[in-house]
């Protein structure tokens, strides 16, 4: 069931998949069933990686007035300065995203640092999977974007599901103005309402993560997190926009 106070505000989902991912989490979702899901939820545009990003490139390339790539590399990987050049230069990429957890690596591992100079070369964010250590730590993310001021740096599920991370996530946005914060998969909706008045107005941005979380759960979460109707459209739409330039 689709409630109308989900529909009601404009959206950017700013961090979601395509594809099948079997394992542990059996789940999928193709390109057409991920435009379904944003009318439904009136979701203007998502902003979509895959990996490898063979299947992101094809749907943006597809849809491109309403898909948005953020082009997922490993950064040990010695072709991902290509693989991110590609993306961007020729596709319209408008970001770029690392997976530590996934790829087992560190935030302030040297080959991050690579892919945070083009990031900076480039003009675009950097988007950083948040809250699993020892591998993807608030404070980590902190330390880069202390080493790269000039690159606006997106802590996605801004620590995720521990408490403790939440909060260390907000702090350090607090610290670094080129520390961003977006909210799928984080539990608390309080911790929107507050990183939304400490960390600022323009820095804490929607997600779904589809396909691994319903819309309705994640869309709800800002409807009851205290934010008013102005706010909140900073939240779904206005703070993505700005970010990504659209």
């Amino acid at each position: 069931m689709i409630y109308e106070a989900q529909r009601k505000h404009k959206k950017i989902d700013f961090h979601s998949h395509i594809g099948y991912f079997g394992g542990w989490c059996d789940v999928g979702i193709t390109p057409e069933e991920m435009l379904q899901v944003m009318d439904d939820y009136n979701i203007e545009k998502t902003v979509i990686s895959t990996f490898p990003a063979r299947e992101s490139i094809e749907a943006v390339d597809r849809y491109p007035d309403r898909l948005l790539g953020a082009i997922w590399v490993d950064p040990a990987d010695p072709a991902a300065r290509t693989q991110v050049l590609e993306a961007v230069q020729e596709h319209g990429f408008r970001g770029i995203k690392l997976h530590p957890l996934f790829q087992a690596f560190r935030i302030t591992d040297e080959p991050v640092l690579g892919i945070a100079e083009l990031a900076r070369e480039l003009r675009v964010p950097l988007m950083i999977h948040t809250g699993h250590p020892p591998y993807s730590l608030p404070w980590a993310a902190a330390e880069l974007a202390e080493r790269f001021p000039d690159v606006n740096i997106v802590m996605i599920h801004m620590g995720h599901g521990n408490g403790i991370y939440i909060q260390s996530a907000i702090d350090m946005a607090i610290k670094h103005p080129n520390l961003y914060l977006e909210t799928s998969g984080m539990p608390m909706h309080t911790k929107i309402r507050d990183a939304y008045l400490q960390v600022g107005a323009d820095r804490v941005m929607f997600g779904l993560d589809l396909p691994f979380h319903h819309p309705s759960v994640e869309i709800q979460k800002g409807l009851v997190s205290g934010l008013n109707d102005a706010q909140l459209e900073d939240y779904y739409y206005n703070n993505a926009a700005k970010l990504l330039g659209l």
